[in-house]
């Protein structure tokens, strides 16, 4: 969706470890691939939708880790945890000399990623 790509668009995208990450569900890519939404987990597999995922293709630049139950069983402690996170990205982006530039690498290594990526399974 247009959101999830307006969210990827910063120099740094952060992600929390339980959470998953895509422009499609995994019903609708069912149903556009096999003609089948039936096929929903098969596809969540070959979407690579996860945080840990996502930082393999450099989609993302960081996981942040959740309490054990996920973010929702203690609050606080996420807040906490995304408070820390938030801070250290604001200073490193405060040193970006020129952040567009930067932003325009992150985008063009992750296509390399990906690339790279898919030929090791191939």
């Amino acid at each position: 969706s247009g959101g999830a790509l307006a969210l990827a668009m910063g120099n740094r995208v952060l992600m929390a470890e339980n959470a998953v990450y895509s422009v499609l569900s995994p019903e609708g890519f069912a149903s556009i691939l096999w003609k089948d939404s039936s096929r929903a987990q098969e596809a969540c597999e070959v979407m690579k939708l996860t945080a840990a995922d996502l930082l393999d293709y450099q989609v993302i630049d960081r996981v942040l880790p959740e309490p054990a139950g996920g973010a929702q069983a203690d609050p606080i402690a996420f807040w906490r945890t995304l408070d820390q996170a938030l801070t250290e990205e604001l200073r490193g982006a405060a040193r970006l000399a020129d952040p567009a530039r930067h932003r325009q690498r992150r985008f063009r290594e992750m296509g390399n990623s990906w690339l790279n990526a898919g030929k090791e399974t191939r």
